[in-house]
Parts: C-alpha cells; sequence; structure tokens
C-alpha cells in the first residue's frame, strides 16, 4: 500500500458535489466525506480540508470536526496524485552474479530494499535504478526487480529481475520452493543436538502485534539448522528456511532459547549477559561493541537459471560486523569472510 509521503500532487483536479439529504444523521464533516466519495481516507480528506480544497455553501471549511446538516452544499476540489519517481542513486553495490536477466547483491546491513514511507532514498531500489539499464515491473512501481526482500538488519545475497520473464519465473521458484535458501547467524549459547530441524508455527505476537512468534494457530514453518562452530558463548549457525515466513530465523533461535546476537526485539542483545560467566561477560560486551543489528546474513542460494535452466550457486560472504565477532572469538573453521 503506498501512503501519501509517495505521491505528489499534479495539476489536475477532480471535483465532486455532495447535498446532504434531508435524512442525513449528524456526522463529522471528514467522516460524512470519506464514507461518501470511493477510495479516500479521512486522513486524505483532513489534509483536503487544511489545504482549503473543500467549501460548504461557498465557504472554505477549516475544521475536519464540523458536523454536516441537512441541506448543506459540500463541494470538494481533490487534486490528482501521482507516484513519484524511484530517484535513481548512484550508490555502490557487492554484485555477486549478473547476467542478462538477473543480477544478484551482496546487500550491506542498515540498507533497506525498496521505498517506502520514511525511506524514499537510499535504498536498493534506488541503487539498481542507477546501475541497471532495464528492471522488471512485475514487483509494482516501487519495487522494479526486486523479486524477494531481507529486513534492513540482515545483509547478504538478494536477487533481482531486469525483465518480467525472469522475475515471474523466479517468483514461481520462490513460491514452490525451488531455491535452496542457506543463512549464517550468530547466536547465543551451545546448541544441542548440533543439527536438527525446528517445525514449530509462527504468527502475530499476540501481545505486540509488530513481532512475531511460536503460537499455535500459527503458518507452518520449517527451519534446518547445523552448527558449524562452537565458540564458547555463542555458536555459528548454518540454516536453511524452507518456509518464509517474516522473522522465521529469528523467531525460531529465540523459541529454542539462542537468540540471534544482536537482535533487540527477539532478546538478543543483552538478555543473555547475565547468564555468562564473568570472563564470558567481559568478551560478550566487547562482541556487542561490533554488532548493532541482528547478527543474520544471507550466505548463499541455489538455483536453476529462469531461461536457461543451468544449475546457479551465488554466494556472499560475511559483512564486516560479523567477521570482527569472529575474529574476537578465535574462529578458525570454514572461511566465510
Amino acid at each position: 500500500m503506498l501512503t501519501d509521503e509517495l505521491y505528489e500532487e499534479t495539476m489536475d483536479t477532480q471535483t465532486y458535489q455532495i447535498i446532504v439529504s434531508s435524512h442525513q444523521k449528524s456526522l463529522r464533516l471528514d467522516r460524512f466525506i470519506a464514507e461518501s466519495i470511493p477510495r479516500i481516507s479521512r486522513t486524505r480528506v483532513q489534509l483536503l480540508i487544511e489545504n482549503g480544497h473543500i467549501l460548504r455553501n461557498g465557504r472554505v471549511i477549516d475544521k475536519a470536526s464540523l458536523k454536516v446538516t441537512p441541506g448543506d452544499i459540500l463541494t470538494i476540489s481533490i487534486p490528482q496524485r501521482r507516484p513519484l519517481a524511484v530517484e535513481p542513486e548512484m550508490i555502490p553495490l557487492q554484485i555477486v552474479y549478473e547476467d542478462d536477466d538477473l543480477i544478484v547483491i551482496n546487500k550491506p546491513p542498515d540498507m533497506v530494499v525498496h521505498p517506502a514511507a520514511g525511506n524514499r532514498t537510499g535504498t536498493l531500489v534506488n541503487a539498481l535504478a542507477h546501475y541497471c539499464t532495464t528492471l522488471s515491473t512485475a514487483g509494482g512501481y516501487y519495487r522494479p526487480g526486486i523479486i524477494h526482500r531481507l529486513d534492513k538488519d540482515t545483509s547478504g545475497t538478494i536477487i533481482a529481475a531486469k525483465n518480467d520473464v525472469a522475475h515471474n519465473e523466479m517468483a514461481r521458484k520462490f513460491e514452490h520452493r525451488k531455491i535452496e535458501k542457506y543463512y549464517l547467524a550468530l547466536v547465543w549459547g551451545s546448541i544441542t543436538p548440533s543439527s536438527g530441524v525446528i517445525l514449530d508455527p509462527i504468527g502475530r505476537d499476540p501481545s505486540n502485534r509488530k513481532k512475531f512468534a511460536v503460537v499455535p494457530d500459527g503458518k507452518d514453518a520449517e527451519t534446518r539448522y547445523k552448527v558449524l562452530a562452537d565458540l564458547d558463548f555463542l555458536s555459528l549457525v548454518r540454516l536453511r528456511i524452507i518456509t518464509g515466513r517474516t522473522h522465521q530465523i529469528r523467531v525460531h533461535m529465540a523459541y529454542s532459547g539462542h537468540p540471534v546476537l544482536g537482535d533487540s526485539t527477539y532478546g538478543g542483545r543483552t538478555k543473555k549477559l547475565k547468564s555468562l560467566k564473568p570472563r564470558q561477560r567481559e568478551k560478550a560486551v566487547q562482541v556487542l561493541d561490533c554488532i548493532h543489528r541482528q547478527a543474520l546474513h544471507s550466505y548463499e542460494m541455489f538455483f536453476d537459471h529462469p531461461r536457461t535452466g543451468e544449475p546457479i550457486h551465488v554466494r556472499s560472504n560475511l559483512p564486516r560486523d560479523m567477521c570482527e565477532v569472529l575474529e574476537i572469538l578465535g574462529y578458525n573453521g570454514e572461511s566465510v569472510c
């Protein structure tokens, strides 16, 4: 859903004239107009009033709270709006793979994938709009090229399409789970057993609708994990998500008692510090100074090319913040940085 912030007004207007009937009950002006004109919100009506676009009996209205009365003649002039153009921006991209159909990026942490309210610029889409000659349009006006997404603070592999044929085929692959997606995460504690499957259903957290949680009536969710390294009070884990629920890895790991390091939403920031030994706590504070987000990274994907059918494997090495944590903890296993 596009918000007012992503529109601009044009010089064209559409005018409505409404005569309040003799049977109309007393209602606030903004509510009455919103109920009388299709596809207009009370918030938009209030903005029209603020800008002097609504008349009652020929006089400009300045209060949305005024009550309508039978016989009132309301004149509403609505400036027509169009979406603001996505602004191409020269933002450096770490390109993992590219051909005529696809481009795969190693997204840095703290980058939003596409424009939305509060984030019109500085997004991956703004960067792609500058770099690519063409991008798919199937994802919508503000999501050219975008087939799937990553949270702002999750780094790593993300695929974009350069044309609608590739976009639609890749979207089908995601829908039918034909793309193998693997993540790397640093989580609190030592995990036993060292590999397994988490099948707990995920839905809205009933106590906080902005969060997700394991709930009895949630959607099926499957996360497969394997511990790559036990790092004293942390573990480096490779995870494969079979389903794609919002915050799936973060919710599943928190529910299992091993929240993702740095994840303040799901208990991965400082909540675990009190359970550590003094020696561990000192090092944990040092680690937390390196990580200011959830230590979760989209590491690699396997899929068949949408046009040629050729098997494709793409991998994005860990960003600096997670590598610094591994250095502090003396990790000397498989190279992931």
